[in-house]
């Protein structure tokens, strides 16, 4: 049986985590929450929400993945065998799937705005940029293609394997992601009237925080850094024996939180300086900020052509991170557990996520009346994964490693055999027990109920 590879060092295992982490929603939607929400007030939420809900989830994902040694199927099968935790295993499976087959969709939108801004495409006359993303998304053709492209360079990083696939892309990719993001902050910061939209996300207004800001802010942190559907458990399998649980978590927790506050210094104060009212979603990123770059340029009118090169280049990096995690799942489950060779694993999970992304392609085309439950395609999936199967996921994973598996056994694997984290082991205990489970049920009845 050929050896399971491993990442090959802590700084590998936090790129590779950030890069699962690290996303779309840190670039269109944690810029609009934070100024919504209060600015720098919801920012403390954030963080409280983030060490005491979303790390400990993050921790037991991790002691499950690194114990287990496998995919998330088969952990659980190893750690609770014949018991019908295997049932876990298989929704984190089918979870990612289908995540990756929407998600691909949208990778593939910044593919498309990546080939348009390279071709001057949004610069000169507001006419090329006015209507496009609506013209885009509903025609046939050019989005398919789009996801194609993006799902097949996801498909060629995950078919390298570990070390000489996600290892290496990750330790190219992370570095030049916050460069790149650093030089969008710069540029935005030195646009005349900038200062309104630094305003608005540091200035603190605790008025804003009511019960929907704090849920948001929970909310938030469970799914920036994609807990709940078996990535950061299969990327801990791929963990060495000896590398620190509580270390990688907080290292990818401060690099996602880092990459979110740079993305909305780089996008708010551009969206107020052009006097925009700032929006979320796929509206932000595709159709204001092309907007914007064409107007707001320092210098020359080239500056904010080459600006926004720079931004969608971005935002496709940023989405092909995290995209290779969510098919990495599936990619393991099939080749430990069905004996697919990597390349064939790769090929199958491809194949059926890219036939269902045509389907939400299509949603907003000539799909567009095919309705479930109410929702589009793409909707009905995006909503079915984000508020049932994620926070369902996360809180069967917490009650796992809480409840489940002997407090030795977790207070073995998290302390390296007590060599280290003896003194936070209590307190995190604490938190996959207790307040974690807890947390995740209120943001799955806010989302139910919001």
């Amino acid at each position: 049986m050929k050896e399971r590879e491993h990442f090959g060092s802590r700084a590998a295992v936090i790129m590779a985590l950030a890069g699962s982490a690290i996303g779309l929603g840190n670039i269109w939607r944690f810029p609009y929450m934070v100024g919504e929400h209060g600015g720098a007030a919801f920012i403390i939420v954030y963080l409280a929400a983030s060490l005491f809900l979303a790390l400990p989830i993050f921790f037991a994902e991790s002691i499950i993945g690194r114990s287990g040694g496998s995919n998330t199927y088969g952990s659980m099968q190893k750690l609770a065998p014949g018991t019908g935790w295997k049932w876990l295993g298989l929704l984190t499976i089918i979870s990612p799937i289908i995540i990756l087959s929407y998600y691909s969709v949208v990778g593939g939108w910044s593919v498309e705005y990546l080939f348009k801004a390279l071709a001057f495409d949004f610069s000169g006359s507001d006419a090329r940029i006015e209507g496009f993303f609506g013209r885009f998304i509903s025609s046939v053709w050019e989005p398919i293609i789009a996801h194609t492209v993006f799902i097949g360079a996801v498909a060629g990083v995950v078919l390298g394997g570990v070390k000489k696939g996600i290892e290496k892309f990750t330790k190219i990719t992370m570095p030049l992601l916050f460069f790149l993001i650093l030089v969008l902050v710069v540029y935005s910061l030195l646009l005349p009237g900038a200062g309104e939209g630094v305003r608005y996300l540091v200035k603190p207004d605790f008025s804003k925080l009511d019960v929907q800001a704090v849920a948001a802010a929970m909310g938030q942190a469970f799914f920036s850094l994609s807990l709940g559907v078996g990535t950061v458990l299969t990327y801990a399998s791929y963990m060495k024996a000896d590398e620190n649980i509580f270390a990688s978590g907080l290292g990818t927790a401060a690099a996602d939180l880092f990459f979110a506050v740079l993305a909305g210094f780089a996008i708010m104060p551009a969206v107020f300086a052009a006097g925009i009212a700032p929006g979320a979603g796929p509206g932000l990123v595709f159709e204001t900020l092309p907007y914007i770059f064409n107007h707001m340029s320092l210098w020359a009118s080239w500056v904010g052509a080459l600006v926004a090169i720079v931004f969608f280049f971005t935002i496709l990096v940023a989405a092909l991170t995290s995209a290779i995690s969510i098919m990495e799942v599936g990619v393991a489950y099939l080749a430990e557990e069905k004996g697919r060779s990597r390349k064939k694993a790769v090929l199958e999970i491809t194949l059926f996520a890219w036939v269902v992304g045509v389907l939400c392609s299509l949603s907003f085309g000539p799909l567009a009346g095919v309705q479930l439950l109410g929702n589009s395609i793409f909707d009905f999936l995006d909503k079915l994964c984000s508020n049932w199967l994620l926070p369902l996921g996360g809180l069967l994973f917490t009650l796992f490693v809480g409840w489940k598996m002997s407090k030795a056994s977790v207070r073995e694997e998290f302390t390296n055999k007590g060599k280290r984290n003896t003194r936070v082991f209590g307190l995190v205990y604490f938190l996959m027990r207790f307040v974690a489970p807890i947390g995740i049920v209120i943001v799955f009845f806010t989302n139910l109920l919001l």
